[in-house]
């Protein structure tokens, strides 16, 4: 085993496609992240593999902020300590107590499930999209369970495009601060397993696609192109990389990360 970086910042996303939340500690679960992309809007004219409404149609949906309604319940499993010393699964807070209120881009907070919310959302996008609430019991991951991401690759792309870089653009679940000064080294992980922390054990599975998501500046929605343009011409169209946990435990800021021979 060889300590390879740090645990820089840990997030999740409520709602899909909305502003994140930065946590100083997390969860990671074999399903994700505990309260990741619990909640995403689904649109009538969106593909059938891919309902979701995203910022793709309605940039504005990153300046919407979700917050749960009980942070403490959605803090972490409610019976974890005594899950943990039984070897057993935890159970997740019901329902109820997962319930999301949503900071508009003007200051109203409503609830996740209001229809004011739904008519705020179709405001400024073809009628077409006809939205509905969709709620998961695990996260409404593109991909795989948990995204990793570099410091280093967000910074090596603030040299190839010369756009000041904000590693939010590409909406990971864990930032890593690497010893590696090289960007895209997260790449040479495919295949292996990271042990984050005291205990949790990730699999690194795959790269991360990049879509047009990456180009919208994470305050404003405004479009970058360029971004997208050169992750496509140099790194394959990937950046960052997925992964599946395989042992469940806690994470926090600052935990060292392990790469396991």
């Amino acid at each position: 085993m060889s300590i390879i970086g740090k645990v820089d910042s840990l997030w999740r996303y409520p709602v899909k496609s909305m502003r994140g939340e930065e946590l100083d500690e997390a969860f990671a679960g074999f399903s994700g992240v505990y309260g990741d992309r619990l909640f995403a809007f689904k649109s009538s004219a969106s593909p059938t593999g891919f309902p979701y409404l995203t910022a793709r149609e309605q940039q504005k949906l990153l300046q919407y902020r979700p917050r749960f309604r009980y942070p403490d319940k959605a803090a972490r499993p409610i019976n974890l300590t005594e899950a943990e010393k039984m070897g057993a699964n935890p159970l997740p807070a019901n329902f109820a107590e997962l319930m999301v209120d949503v900071e508009s881009p003007d200051g109203k907070t409503l609830p996740i499930d209001a229809p004011a919310l739904i008519d705020m959302l179709r405001a400024d996008i073809d009628q077409k999209h006809r939205l509905t609430l969709m709620r998961s019991e695990r996260a409404l991951t593109d991909c795989r369970p948990v995204s990793i991401f570099s410091l280093q690759s967000a910074r090596q792309l603030a040299d190839e495009t010369g756009t000041p870089m904000d590693k939010r653009r590409f909406r990971a679940n864990v930032y890593v601060d690497l010893t590696s000064a090289q960007g895209f080294a997260e790449n040479k992980f495919v295949g292996r397993s990271l042990r984050i922390g005291a205990k949790v054990l990730v699999t690194v599975l795959e790269r991360d696609p990049r879509c047009m998501m990456i180009t919208l500046d994470p305050d404003t929605g405004e479009k970058t192109p360029a971004i997208l343009k050169k992750v496509a011409q140099a790194h394959e169209g990937m950046a960052g990389v997925y992964a599946a946990v395989m042992v469940e435990g806690m994470l926090h800021k600052g935990d060292p990360v392990e790469l396991l021979e």
